[in-house]
């Protein structure tokens, strides 16, 4: 409740997400049949980068501010999605960045619990009939929300990581959605610091019986840190035909731009859990 994301909107975490978020919006559109999106922690939907929040952290200056003049490889079709959207004013959070692909038949479901963020958000969409706004806990919409009327779709799972046990929570949450909807797609970011909580993680959803699970990382310095977020990861259940592939080149082409040359820097798409 007490995090925001203002102070971090557009930084490098942001552009691992969203520019995976990109790619699996992609392989959705592929299909004519409708769609719908579960965003469980959807924020406020637009950031200010001039805020004081914003120049306080300055985060957004060495992520989506690294990437606005590129204009062909595997981020240009995001990075021009960014920059029709308002960058470098504005950073569109996930909401409106789904929003944007919908066609007039797809749906999204945005769940924010943080009053003021979800008053934002509500404002935001107030006259938009595809996109419902709730205001409720993230982890009690997985079960009251799942699985969709359009039988196909991605739920986003965004936790702020403010409190213990989220890694856990995210793991029941994955294999919660995955025996009441078994063919959505999943994509649920977490934060790599250092790598005891993210094995113990990665263990515990393999033990939870979730197949098809791929995990694409991209850390900017060795995670030995504690204190420090040195990269984050995004676990994909049911990833869809060639997202591995299109992963790895995401996250290579933003490593190029955003890593420092620190020693351990690096990205991985891994097939943690085979189908």
């Amino acid at each position: 409740m007490n995090y925001r994301h203002a102070f971090h909107a557009g930084n490098f975490a942001d552009c691992v997400k969203h520019a995976l978020l990109h790619a699996l919006l992609d392989a959705l559109l592929k299909k004519p049949a409708p769609f719908a999106v579960l965003d469980t922690h959807a924020g406020r939907g637009r950031y200010d980068l001039s805020s004081d929040e914003a120049r306080r952290t300055g985060e957004w200056l060495t992520g989506i501010g690294r990437l606005l003049e590129i204009t062909d490889g595997p981020l240009a079709p995001w990075v021009a999605a960014m920059n029709g959207a308002g960058a470098p004013v504005t950073y569109p959070g996930s909401p409106l960045q789904i929003r944007d692909r919908l066609r007039p038949d797809d749906r999204l479901l945005a769940c924010e619990l943080h009053p003021e963020d979800h008053a934002a958000l509500a404002q935001l969409f107030r006259r938009d009939a595809q996109v419902a706004v709730h205001k409720r806990d993230a982890w009690e919409a997985l079960r009251a929300l799942t699985p969709f009327p359009e039988r196909r779709g991605l739920v986003l799972i965004d936790p702020p990581f403010e409190e213990p046990g989220e890694f856990g929570r995210l793991a029941t949450g994955l294999a919660l959605v995955n025996h009441r909807f078994r063919a959505a797609i999943q994509a649920a970011w977490y934060p790599i610091k250092h790598r005891a909580p993210v094995r113990a993680f990665h263990t515990d959803l393999a033990d939870s019986g979730v197949r098809d699970v791929l995990d694409c990382q991209l850390w900017l310095r060795e995670p030995t840190d504690a204190d420090r977020l040195n990269g984050c990861g995004l676990v994909v259940v049911n990833p869809p035909w060639g997202f591995a592939e299109a992963a790895t080149e995401i996250l290579q082409a933003l490593l190029a731009r955003l890593g420092n040359g620190e020693a351990g820097q690096g990205c991985a798409v891994t097939m943690l859990v085979p189908e």
